[in-house]
């Protein structure tokens, strides 16, 4: 381990150990909350996870309200990002996650907040005790100052745990044995991956976990979205030349399903995650596609729809997609 990862390792382990000690207090909400995580910088799936998991939890009766870090928006303090079928905030405020969720999940709350706790409590008091009966808390595997009933651990199946080492010189936010932390594994995009993958990344999994359970999931493209939100089958990338281009944390993993799906991508341009775009940068991706018909990922997408879009661009929707026995295990 080099130095960087060592002092990084150091550090995370000093405040994981406060928090055992109970020098720095895990505090608990009034509902119950899930959380859903990963071991990885990004690229897991957990936007359409907690997407999926928020729909049904309201579909089974549940009063669900997402808690999200908003990773990027600048605003700090506990904020709506959507109420009442509406959302407010610009992805500049609360972050490109926080809009698309907000964007996805119109009639479910979205509260954007550094400290969860007290985004909860300011989800509450704005909306009342008796609205919300679960929070679903959005990326929360390593923030321990908030209490959560259940852990859901995601996975990357097309790259589950890097080179193993730990940032900077890795992708692991913690060491691999804090898997055992985890109430439930997810291993995601299982259907980009073949079964030997899988079984490989399940035993790598048992050895830290023997008894959580290990579902299976799949990301699914399921339709396109033009700039005046209208859909378009996928039939429509069917040996079709595109211009494509992302700024998400796994850009391989949308070109590989852009040609899962027959595109001929002539032109693919990849971004830093959660990169805010300019005008200028739409507008150069304008005149590098000319006439070809141009797709990006949604959650690109919503940080365009502030920008002045080309009427050739589309947004790629990807839905998480798991078995009905991983949702009665998580909501009864």
């Amino acid at each position: 381990m080099g130095i960087l990862s060592a002092i990084y390792k150091t550090a995370l382990s000093g405040r994981r150990l406060l928090y055992r000690k109970g020098i720095k207090k895990t505090k608990k909400l009034p509902a119950k909350v899930i959380s859903i995580g990963n071991l990885t910088l990004g690229g897991t799936g957990k936007t359409p996870a907690v997407i999926a998991i928020a729909q049904e939890a309201k579909k089974r009766g549940f009063k669900p309200c997402v808690l999200t870090r908003g990773y990027k928006g600048k605003t700090k303090r506990p904020c709506l990002s959507s109420k009442d079928k509406k959302y407010f905030l610009s992805t500049q405020l609360a972050g490109d996650e926080a809009v698309l969720m907000a964007y996805r999940l119109k009639d479910i709350p979205v509260v954007k907040g550094q400290n969860r706790f007290l985004a909860g409590l300011y989800a509450m008091g704005e909306l009342g005790v008796d609205a919300i009966n679960m929070f679903i808390l959005d990326d929360g595997f390593q923030h321990w100052a908030l209490h959560r009933d259940m852990d859901i651990l995601l996975i990357d199946a097309s790259n589950p745990f890097g080179n193993e080492k730990l940032f900077p010189e890795g992708i692991l936010r913690e060491p691999l044995d804090a898997m055992k932390r985890a109430d439930i594994i997810v291993i995601t995009k299982a259907d980009m991956v073949n079964k030997e993958s899988i079984t490989a990344i399940t035993q790598k999994i048992k050895q830290f976990n023997t008894k959580t359970p290990i579902y299976t999931a799949s990301h699914k493209p399921t339709v396109l979205l033009n700039t005046s939100g209208e859909t378009r089958e996928l039939e429509m990338l069917s040996n079709k030349k595109i211009y494509a281009f992302a700024g998400i944390a796994n850009p391989s993993y949308f070109k590989k399903v852009l040609t899962s799906k027959g595109a001929d991508i002539v032109q693919f341009k990849t971004y830093r995650d959660h990169y805010n775009y300019s005008q200028r940068d739409i507008n150069k991706i304008k005149k590098d596609a000319g006439d070809l018909e141009i797709i990006t990922t949604e959650k690109d997408f919503v940080k365009l729809s502030e920008l002045d879009m080309p009427e050739n661009i589309f947004a790629l929707r990807v839905d998480f997609s798991i078995d009905d026995t991983f949702y009665n295990h998580i909501l009864g």
